[in-house]
């Protein structure tokens, strides 16, 4: 396993993308399947495929369709090792935006 904290963003992204186009031939599956039980064109595949920019949803379907939606799911998944961090976590999700202060304060 590869320690992605030590590579720079775009060679992440080309890992993973290498990855994706692994994934799909090693369930024999072509881009215009995958595409068509995704909901996606060849190209925007394509493009994921190759590291060019797609939009989010994309990828995210491309996931369902390979069956890879649980790795996808742990992506932003909190890490709570302590009661602390459980508690933290709570009070995070109810903070509201906070008000700018005016010049004149």
């Amino acid at each position: 396993m590869i320690n992605l904290s030590l590579i720079k963003p775009g060679e992440v992204v080309k890992l993973l993308c290498t990855r994706l186009r692994q994934e799909r031939l090693s369930q024999q599956m072509t881009q215009a399947e995958v595409a068509a039980r995704a909901g996606i064109g060849v190209g925007t595949l394509s493009n994921l495929e190759a590291g060019r920019s797609v939009a989010f949803d994309s990828v995210v379907r491309v996931a369902m369709v390979l069956g890879r939606l649980n790795e996808l799911e742990q992506l932003f998944m909190p890490q709570l090792d302590s009661l602390d961090d459980i508690l933290r976590y709570e009070q995070g999700a109810q903070r509201q935006r906070v008000k700018r202060k005016s010049d004149n304060a």
